[in-house]
């Protein structure tokens, strides 16, 4: 199965309670929600979207524990429900043995192990669903294959960010993009491992027509883009 992180972003990286003010106040977060005003039918669709490809969830202690006080409540129509309910719910803690949103199963001893053992199994996905800090080490463990980013327009200025503190590089390409009615973009990446560098020596060398090249090498005169 592939592992897919699917994160809501502010544009300064936040991904701290999306959802509702009180979703996630730990660190004394007091700004949450801001995700929630750019809802709209185009973006509810890809969600589920998404989550038709899911055969279980992945989260981190944090993200479970406010999934399985909040989504049991969440009745019909939500048109997530019923799939959020039923899903297999893998959590990796150190500090719960059991799981109150059933079904659960606890990763708790060697828990990227696991996940890789998850990963080698048949089947679509395994999707992450918040859990910035689960996301970063499962992405510098090498066991993430997509990532699939929603970027609010909006500037939250405190709270969590994703992946703040990757132990290494990561190289990715983008296989889709496109952007809501409320402004939110949507990205999709796959994982195509250690990012790339090279020297920069001018823009002619690149496939594109003569007269942009020209145009790009004006606009980069006299501009050392290495300072």
């Amino acid at each position: 199965m592939k592992i897919t992180i699917t994160q809501f972003l502010s544009l300064d990286g936040v991904s701290q309670g999306p959802g509702s003010v009180d979703e996630d106040t730990s660190g004394g977060f007091r700004r949450g929600g801001w995700f929630t005003p750019y809802l709209d039918r185009e973006f509810v669709a890809q969600a589920s979207a998404w989550l038709d490809l899911a055969d279980g969830l992945l989260l981190g202690r944090r993200t479970y524990e406010a999934f399985a006080r909040d989504w049991p409540q969440i009745r019909e129509p939500d048109p997530f429900t019923v799939r959020m309910n039923a899903l297999p719910k893998h959590v990796v803690s150190t500090t719960l043995t059991e799981g109150t949103w059933s079904p659960t199963t606890v990763l708790g001893e060697d828990p990227l192990t696991q996940v890789a053992g998850l990963r080698e199994r048949p089947g679509r996905e395994i999707q992450v669903h918040g859990s910035a800090r689960l996301a970063s080490s499962l992405l510098d463990a090498g066991l993430v294959d997509c990532l699939r980013l929603a970027v609010a327009p909006t500037v939250v200025g405190d709270g969590r960010r994703l992946l703040s503190h990757p132990l290494a590089d990561h190289g990715l390409r983008l296989d889709r993009s496109a952007a809501t009615s409320t402004g939110l973009v949507i990205l999709e990446y796959t994982v195509v491992g250690p990012a790339a560098r090279e020297e920069y020596s001018g823009v002619t060398h690149l496939s594109q027509g003569p007269e942009e090249a020209t145009g790009g090498a004006t606009m980069t005169a006299g501009l050392d883009v290495r300072s």
